[in-house]
Protein backbone atom coordinates (compact mmCIF):
# COMPACT_ATOMS: atom_id res chain seq x y z
CA UNK A 1 0.00 0.00 0.00
CA UNK A 2 2.53 2.51 1.05
CA UNK A 3 4.96 1.33 -1.81
CA UNK A 4 1.99 2.25 -4.57
CA UNK A 5 1.52 5.26 -3.07
CA UNK A 6 4.75 6.29 -3.07
CA UNK A 7 4.75 5.27 -6.90
CA UNK A 8 1.45 7.56 -7.50
CA UNK A 9 3.49 10.67 -5.67
CA UNK A 10 6.56 10.08 -8.02
CA UNK A 11 4.77 9.47 -10.83
CA UNK A 12 3.07 12.90 -9.97
CA UNK A 13 6.15 15.19 -9.57
CA UNK A 14 7.56 13.20 -13.50
CA UNK A 15 3.95 14.16 -15.26
CA UNK A 16 4.52 17.65 -13.85
CA UNK A 17 7.77 18.24 -15.07
CA UNK A 18 7.63 16.42 -18.48
CA UNK A 19 4.69 18.35 -19.16
CA UNK A 20 5.88 21.80 -18.41
CA UNK A 21 9.04 20.47 -20.72
CA UNK A 22 7.60 18.74 -23.40
CA UNK A 23 5.46 22.40 -24.14
CA UNK A 24 6.95 25.18 -22.27
CA UNK A 25 3.80 26.48 -20.23
CA UNK A 26 4.56 29.14 -17.87
CA UNK A 27 4.81 32.56 -19.03
CA UNK A 28 1.84 33.91 -17.21
CA UNK A 29 0.87 33.61 -13.57
CA UNK A 30 -2.81 33.20 -14.68
CA UNK A 31 -1.85 30.21 -17.51
CA UNK A 32 -3.03 26.67 -16.17
CA UNK A 33 -5.38 23.81 -17.46
CA UNK A 34 -4.34 24.26 -20.89
CA UNK A 35 -5.57 20.79 -22.97
CA UNK A 36 -3.12 18.37 -24.32
CA UNK A 37 -3.39 18.10 -28.12
CA UNK A 38 -2.34 14.58 -29.76
CA UNK A 39 0.55 16.53 -31.63
CA UNK A 40 1.43 16.67 -28.16
CA UNK A 41 1.15 13.76 -26.90
CA UNK A 42 3.07 12.17 -29.96
CA UNK A 43 6.42 14.77 -29.39
CA UNK A 44 6.20 13.63 -25.63
CA UNK A 45 5.74 10.07 -26.46
CA UNK A 46 8.64 9.90 -29.03
CA UNK A 47 11.09 12.42 -26.83
CA UNK A 48 10.32 9.89 -23.72
CA UNK A 49 11.60 6.86 -25.75
CA UNK A 50 14.73 8.38 -27.65
CA UNK A 51 16.56 10.34 -25.56
CA UNK A 52 19.45 13.18 -27.00
CA UNK A 53 23.32 10.98 -28.22
CA UNK A 54 25.76 11.91 -25.05
CA UNK A 55 27.66 14.03 -27.79
CA UNK A 56 24.75 16.51 -27.69
CA UNK A 57 25.69 17.30 -24.11
CA UNK A 58 27.29 20.24 -23.08
CA UNK A 59 30.73 19.48 -21.76
CA UNK A 60 30.09 20.59 -18.20
CA UNK A 61 26.88 19.42 -18.01
CA UNK A 62 25.79 18.39 -14.08
CA UNK A 63 24.46 15.37 -13.10
CA UNK A 64 22.65 16.87 -10.56
CA UNK A 65 21.30 20.59 -10.46
CA UNK A 66 19.01 22.38 -8.06
CA UNK A 67 15.91 24.42 -9.35
CA UNK A 68 16.58 28.34 -8.49
CA UNK A 69 14.15 31.40 -8.31
CA UNK A 70 14.95 32.98 -11.88
CA UNK A 71 16.08 30.08 -13.65
CA UNK A 72 14.08 29.66 -17.18
CA UNK A 73 13.62 26.36 -18.95
CA UNK A 74 15.90 28.36 -21.75
CA UNK A 75 19.07 28.59 -19.26
CA UNK A 76 18.50 25.33 -18.33
CA UNK A 77 18.51 23.57 -21.67
CA UNK A 78 22.21 25.56 -22.49
CA UNK A 79 23.20 24.36 -19.13
CA UNK A 80 22.99 20.60 -20.27
CA UNK A 81 23.08 20.41 -24.30
CA UNK A 82 24.37 21.80 -27.28
CA UNK A 83 21.36 22.48 -28.53
CA UNK A 84 19.44 23.76 -26.28
CA UNK A 85 16.41 24.02 -28.57
CA UNK A 86 16.45 19.99 -28.49
CA UNK A 87 15.32 20.34 -24.90
CA UNK A 88 11.75 18.52 -25.31
CA UNK A 89 14.19 15.50 -26.37
CA UNK A 90 16.42 15.53 -23.35
CA UNK A 91 13.83 14.57 -20.57
CA UNK A 92 13.09 11.35 -19.65
CA UNK A 93 9.18 11.01 -19.64
CA UNK A 94 6.59 8.93 -17.87
CA UNK A 95 3.27 10.07 -19.53
CA UNK A 96 0.77 7.99 -18.28
CA UNK A 97 -2.64 9.83 -17.85
CA UNK A 98 -1.92 13.05 -18.54
CA UNK A 99 -4.51 15.29 -18.56
CA UNK A 100 -3.33 19.00 -18.00
CA UNK A 101 0.57 20.31 -18.17
CA UNK A 102 1.71 21.79 -14.73
CA UNK A 103 4.54 23.45 -13.44
CA UNK A 104 8.04 23.09 -12.28
CA UNK A 105 9.51 25.39 -9.61
CA UNK A 106 12.56 26.52 -7.77
CA UNK A 107 13.85 23.68 -5.02
CA UNK A 108 13.16 20.72 -7.84
CA UNK A 109 16.22 18.62 -7.97
CA UNK A 110 17.17 17.16 -11.81
CA UNK A 111 19.23 13.98 -11.99
CA UNK A 112 20.91 13.60 -15.75
CA UNK A 113 20.90 9.86 -16.69
CA UNK A 114 23.05 8.48 -19.28
CA UNK A 115 22.59 4.68 -19.44
CA UNK A 116 21.96 3.13 -23.02
CA UNK A 117 24.12 5.74 -24.73
CA UNK A 118 21.32 8.34 -24.60
CA UNK A 119 21.04 11.37 -22.06
CA UNK A 120 17.50 12.08 -20.63
CA UNK A 121 16.80 14.60 -17.72
CA UNK A 122 14.43 13.51 -14.76
CA UNK A 123 13.63 14.43 -11.17
CA UNK A 124 14.44 11.24 -9.99
CA UNK A 125 17.89 9.60 -9.44
CA UNK A 126 18.88 6.57 -11.62
CA UNK A 127 15.63 6.87 -13.81
CA UNK A 128 17.07 4.96 -16.88
CA UNK A 129 18.12 1.74 -15.28
CA UNK A 130 15.78 -1.09 -14.17
CA UNK A 131 14.11 -1.28 -11.07
CA UNK A 132 15.66 1.00 -7.86
CA UNK A 133 14.79 2.21 -5.01
CA UNK A 134 14.11 5.64 -5.13
CA UNK A 135 14.05 7.82 -1.71
CA UNK A 136 11.32 10.65 -1.33
CA UNK A 137 11.20 13.61 1.05
CA UNK A 138 7.76 14.60 2.17
CA UNK A 139 6.75 18.45 0.86
CA UNK A 140 3.90 20.09 0.41
CA UNK A 141 2.62 21.38 -3.12
CA UNK A 142 0.48 24.00 -3.18
CA UNK A 143 -1.89 24.45 -6.15
CA UNK A 144 -1.53 28.83 -5.69
CA UNK A 145 1.96 28.48 -6.72
CA UNK A 146 1.79 29.35 -10.84
CA UNK A 147 3.18 32.49 -10.17
CA UNK A 148 6.86 30.95 -9.11
CA UNK A 149 6.44 28.61 -12.33
CA UNK A 150 9.72 28.72 -14.01
CA UNK A 151 9.13 30.10 -17.31
CA UNK A 152 10.48 29.41 -20.62
CA UNK A 153 12.38 32.49 -20.72
CA UNK A 154 12.17 36.20 -19.13
CA UNK A 155 9.02 36.88 -19.23
CA UNK A 156 9.97 40.86 -18.59
CA UNK A 157 11.91 40.65 -22.27
CA UNK A 158 8.62 39.63 -24.01
CA UNK A 159 5.93 40.74 -22.48
CA UNK A 160 6.26 44.20 -23.50
CA UNK A 161 6.16 43.44 -26.86
CA UNK A 162 2.91 41.22 -26.84
CA UNK A 163 0.87 44.63 -26.86
CA UNK A 164 3.22 47.56 -27.66
CA UNK A 165 4.99 47.56 -31.28
CA UNK A 166 2.42 46.20 -33.58
CA UNK A 167 2.61 45.87 -37.36
CA UNK A 168 -0.59 46.82 -39.31
CA UNK A 169 -1.70 47.38 -43.39
CA UNK A 170 -1.32 50.88 -44.94
CA UNK A 171 -4.86 51.45 -44.41
CA UNK A 172 -5.91 50.68 -40.53
CA UNK A 173 -3.98 53.69 -38.73
CA UNK A 174 -5.28 56.26 -41.43
CA UNK A 175 -9.05 54.60 -40.41
CA UNK A 176 -8.60 54.12 -37.03
CA UNK A 177 -10.14 56.86 -33.71
CA UNK A 178 -7.78 59.99 -33.58
CA UNK A 179 -6.75 62.35 -30.84
CA UNK A 180 -8.12 65.69 -32.03
CA UNK A 181 -7.05 67.88 -29.26
CA UNK A 182 -5.96 68.34 -25.16
CA UNK A 183 -7.96 69.78 -22.24
CA UNK A 184 -6.89 73.42 -21.49
CA UNK A 185 -5.55 73.72 -25.01
CA UNK A 186 -2.60 70.99 -23.64
CA UNK A 187 -0.50 70.31 -26.95
CA UNK A 188 1.47 67.25 -25.53
CA UNK A 189 -0.64 65.10 -23.41
CA UNK A 190 0.97 62.64 -20.90
CA UNK A 191 -0.69 60.41 -18.20
CA UNK A 192 -3.53 61.56 -15.93
CA UNK A 193 -4.54 64.03 -19.12
CA UNK A 194 -7.71 64.67 -20.29
CA UNK A 195 -7.75 64.72 -24.51
CA UNK A 196 -10.71 64.43 -26.96
CA UNK A 197 -11.05 62.32 -29.93
CA UNK A 198 -13.08 61.24 -33.02
CA UNK A 199 -13.71 58.39 -35.33
CA UNK A 200 -14.33 58.65 -38.86
CA UNK A 201 -17.73 59.76 -40.35
CA UNK A 202 -18.98 56.42 -40.43
CA UNK A 203 -17.65 54.60 -37.38
CA UNK A 204 -17.95 57.22 -34.97
CA UNK A 205 -16.22 57.00 -31.06
CA UNK A 206 -19.25 55.68 -29.26
CA UNK A 207 -19.72 54.24 -25.62
CA UNK A 208 -21.26 50.47 -25.63
CA UNK A 209 -21.95 48.18 -22.65
CA UNK A 210 -19.86 46.33 -20.52
CA UNK A 211 -16.59 47.51 -18.84
CA UNK A 212 -14.78 51.12 -19.93
CA UNK A 213 -13.05 50.61 -23.47
CA UNK A 214 -9.32 50.92 -23.04
CA UNK A 215 -7.51 52.05 -26.59
CA UNK A 216 -3.70 52.17 -27.17
CA UNK A 217 -2.28 54.95 -28.61
CA UNK A 218 -0.17 54.71 -31.93
CA UNK A 219 1.90 56.94 -33.99
CA UNK A 220 3.85 57.10 -37.04
CA UNK A 221 3.44 53.72 -39.53
CA UNK A 222 7.27 52.69 -40.67
CA UNK A 223 7.30 50.90 -43.25
CA UNK A 224 8.83 47.34 -42.75
CA UNK A 225 10.49 46.52 -46.00
CA UNK A 226 12.07 42.55 -47.07
CA UNK A 227 15.82 43.28 -47.28
CA UNK A 228 15.68 41.05 -50.01
CA UNK A 229 12.65 41.65 -52.45
CA UNK A 230 12.09 45.01 -51.43
CA UNK A 231 8.38 44.22 -50.73
CA UNK A 232 6.65 45.94 -47.82
CA UNK A 233 5.85 43.44 -45.41
CA UNK A 234 3.61 45.83 -43.04
CA UNK A 235 3.72 48.83 -41.13
CA UNK A 236 5.11 49.74 -37.34
CA UNK A 237 3.07 51.83 -35.58
CA UNK A 238 4.73 53.40 -32.59
CA UNK A 239 2.81 52.30 -29.50
CA UNK A 240 2.86 55.58 -27.27
CA UNK A 241 0.77 54.81 -24.38
CA UNK A 242 -3.05 53.67 -23.49
CA UNK A 243 -6.44 56.45 -23.10
CA UNK A 244 -9.82 54.83 -21.97
CA UNK A 245 -13.06 55.86 -23.16
CA UNK A 246 -15.03 58.47 -20.96
CA UNK A 247 -17.90 59.49 -22.87
CA UNK A 248 -18.71 59.06 -26.75
CA UNK A 249 -18.93 61.49 -29.83
CA UNK A 250 -22.69 62.98 -29.69
CA UNK A 251 -24.02 65.81 -32.26
CA UNK A 252 -24.32 69.38 -30.20
CA UNK A 253 -28.15 71.32 -31.60
CA UNK A 254 -27.99 74.56 -31.97
CA UNK A 255 -29.77 77.76 -32.99
CA UNK A 256 -27.39 80.54 -35.62
CA UNK A 257 -29.33 82.95 -37.26
CA UNK A 258 -32.64 81.46 -36.75
CA UNK A 259 -31.50 78.27 -38.30
CA UNK A 260 -30.62 75.00 -36.36
CA UNK A 261 -27.03 73.88 -36.94
CA UNK A 262 -25.45 70.36 -36.02
CA UNK A 263 -21.90 70.56 -34.27
CA UNK A 264 -20.16 67.48 -33.51
CA UNK A 265 -18.65 67.07 -30.16
CA UNK A 266 -15.47 64.70 -29.57
CA UNK A 267 -15.78 61.71 -27.35
CA UNK A 268 -13.62 61.98 -24.23
CA UNK A 269 -10.63 60.31 -23.57
CA UNK A 270 -8.23 59.96 -20.10
CA UNK A 271 -4.61 59.04 -20.59
CA UNK A 272 -4.27 56.32 -18.10
CA UNK A 273 -0.45 55.03 -19.77
CA UNK A 274 2.31 56.88 -21.34
CA UNK A 275 5.65 56.11 -22.67
CA UNK A 276 6.31 58.91 -24.57
CA UNK A 277 4.15 62.21 -24.50
CA UNK A 278 0.80 62.25 -26.96
CA UNK A 279 -0.65 64.69 -28.99
CA UNK A 280 -3.42 65.86 -32.13
CA UNK A 281 -3.30 62.99 -34.61
CA UNK A 282 -2.01 60.37 -33.30
CA UNK A 283 -3.94 56.89 -33.25
CA UNK A 284 -6.48 54.57 -31.12
CA UNK A 285 -6.80 51.28 -31.66
CA UNK A 286 -9.06 48.60 -29.44
CA UNK A 287 -6.86 47.11 -26.62
CA UNK A 288 -6.84 43.26 -27.12
CA UNK A 289 -7.91 40.35 -24.68
CA UNK A 290 -4.69 39.28 -22.88
CA UNK A 291 -3.66 36.02 -24.98
CA UNK A 292 -2.67 32.70 -23.39
CA UNK A 293 0.80 32.26 -24.92
CA UNK A 294 3.63 29.26 -24.15
CA UNK A 295 7.01 29.32 -26.30
CA UNK A 296 8.36 26.13 -26.75
CA UNK A 297 11.39 27.03 -28.13
CA UNK A 298 12.40 24.44 -31.34
CA UNK A 299 13.72 24.27 -34.62
CA UNK A 300 11.28 24.59 -37.07
CA UNK A 301 10.21 21.37 -39.12
CA UNK A 302 10.45 23.01 -42.49
CA UNK A 303 13.49 24.77 -44.01
CA UNK A 304 13.68 29.02 -43.78
CA UNK A 305 15.70 31.10 -45.56
CA UNK A 306 15.02 34.56 -44.18
CA UNK A 307 16.56 38.01 -42.99
CA UNK A 308 16.01 40.51 -40.45
CA UNK A 309 14.39 43.43 -41.04
CA UNK A 310 14.55 46.19 -38.10
CA UNK A 311 15.93 46.55 -34.99
CA UNK A 312 13.29 47.54 -32.50
CA UNK A 313 14.15 50.81 -31.10
CA UNK A 314 14.47 54.53 -32.90
CA UNK A 315 16.94 53.57 -36.03
CA UNK A 316 18.58 51.19 -34.98
CA UNK A 317 21.02 49.68 -36.99
CA UNK A 318 22.86 46.54 -34.58
CA UNK A 319 20.99 44.77 -32.30
CA UNK A 320 22.27 43.40 -28.47
CA UNK A 321 21.31 40.39 -26.87
CA UNK A 322 17.63 40.29 -25.34
CA UNK A 323 16.90 42.86 -27.88
CA UNK A 324 14.18 42.79 -30.23
CA UNK A 325 14.03 42.15 -34.28
CA UNK A 326 11.86 42.25 -36.73
CA UNK A 327 12.17 39.38 -39.50
CA UNK A 328 10.98 38.73 -42.93
CA UNK A 329 8.72 35.39 -42.28
CA UNK A 330 5.39 35.51 -40.99
CA UNK A 331 2.35 33.10 -40.69
CA UNK A 332 1.56 33.22 -44.70
CA UNK A 333 5.65 31.01 -44.59
CA UNK A 334 4.86 28.51 -41.44
CA UNK A 335 6.49 30.80 -38.79
CA UNK A 336 5.13 29.83 -35.18
CA UNK A 337 5.68 31.03 -32.04
CA UNK A 338 9.06 29.67 -30.63
CA UNK A 339 10.56 28.86 -33.65
CA UNK A 340 14.45 29.12 -33.44
CA UNK A 341 16.79 30.18 -35.68
CA UNK A 342 20.31 30.81 -36.50
CA UNK A 343 21.46 34.28 -37.49
CA UNK A 344 24.34 34.31 -40.24
CA UNK A 345 26.57 37.26 -40.26
CA UNK A 346 25.89 38.57 -44.05
CA UNK A 347 29.78 38.08 -45.94
CA UNK A 348 31.01 41.13 -47.26
CA UNK A 349 31.73 41.55 -51.26
CA UNK A 350 35.12 42.73 -51.77
CA UNK A 351 38.09 43.27 -54.46
CA UNK A 352 40.61 40.63 -54.42
CA UNK A 353 44.03 42.61 -55.70
CA UNK A 354 46.20 40.20 -54.11
CA UNK A 355 47.03 37.83 -57.23
CA UNK A 356 47.55 40.64 -59.37
CA UNK A 357 44.35 41.03 -60.61
CA UNK A 358 41.17 42.49 -59.88
CA UNK A 359 38.68 39.83 -58.79
CA UNK A 360 35.41 40.05 -56.50
CA UNK A 361 34.75 37.87 -54.13
CA UNK A 362 32.03 37.39 -51.43
CA UNK A 363 33.18 36.31 -47.86
CA UNK A 364 31.38 33.21 -46.31
CA UNK A 365 28.31 34.14 -43.86
CA UNK A 366 29.64 33.41 -40.18
CA UNK A 367 27.05 32.40 -37.65
CA UNK A 368 26.51 34.73 -34.99
CA UNK A 369 23.61 33.59 -32.83
CA UNK A 370 20.29 33.07 -32.36
CA UNK A 371 17.05 34.28 -32.06
CA UNK A 372 13.25 33.23 -31.61
CA UNK A 373 10.14 34.25 -33.00
CA UNK A 374 7.54 35.12 -29.79
CA UNK A 375 5.57 37.20 -32.20
CA UNK A 376 4.18 36.40 -35.61
CA UNK A 377 2.02 38.11 -38.04
CA UNK A 378 1.36 37.47 -41.70
CA UNK A 379 3.93 38.53 -43.17
CA UNK A 380 6.57 39.10 -40.50
CA UNK A 381 7.17 38.49 -37.20
CA UNK A 382 8.98 39.83 -33.90
CA UNK A 383 11.84 37.94 -32.46
CA UNK A 384 13.99 37.73 -29.36
CA UNK A 385 17.92 37.63 -29.67
CA UNK A 386 18.59 34.46 -27.17
CA UNK A 387 22.85 34.61 -27.69
CA UNK A 388 25.67 36.42 -30.02
CA UNK A 389 29.38 36.58 -30.39
CA UNK A 390 28.62 39.48 -32.73
CA UNK A 391 26.16 42.11 -33.23
CA UNK A 392 23.50 40.84 -35.59
CA UNK A 393 22.45 43.76 -37.94
CA UNK A 394 19.40 44.53 -40.17
CA UNK A 395 19.94 41.98 -43.97
CA UNK A 396 21.53 39.49 -41.94
CA UNK A 397 20.48 36.18 -42.93
CA UNK A 398 18.33 33.51 -41.19
CA UNK A 399 18.22 29.94 -41.36
CA UNK A 400 17.24 26.70 -39.07
CA UNK A 401 19.72 26.17 -36.84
Amino acid sequence: MKKNRIQRQHSTVITALAAVVAWGFGAHAFAQNYPVTPQQRATAQQAAQTGVPLSELAPNAPDEYTVKSGDTLWAISRLYLRSPWRWPELWGMNIDDIANPHRIYPGQVLYLDKSGGRARLSTRRGMGGGDQTVKLSPRTRYESLSGMALPTLNPSLIEPFLSEPIVVDEGTLLAAPRIVAGNDSRVLLARGDRAYARGEINSPLVEEAGPIKTFRVFRNATPLTDPGTGEILGYEAQYLGKAQLQRGESVAQAMEGGRPVSTVVPATIDIVAAREEMRAGDRLLPEPARQLLSYVPRAPAQQFDGRIVSVYGNAVQFAAQNQVVAINKGLRDGIESGHVLAILKNGETIVDRTGGTKETLKLPNERIGLLMVFRPFDKVSYALVLEINDAPRVGDLLVNP
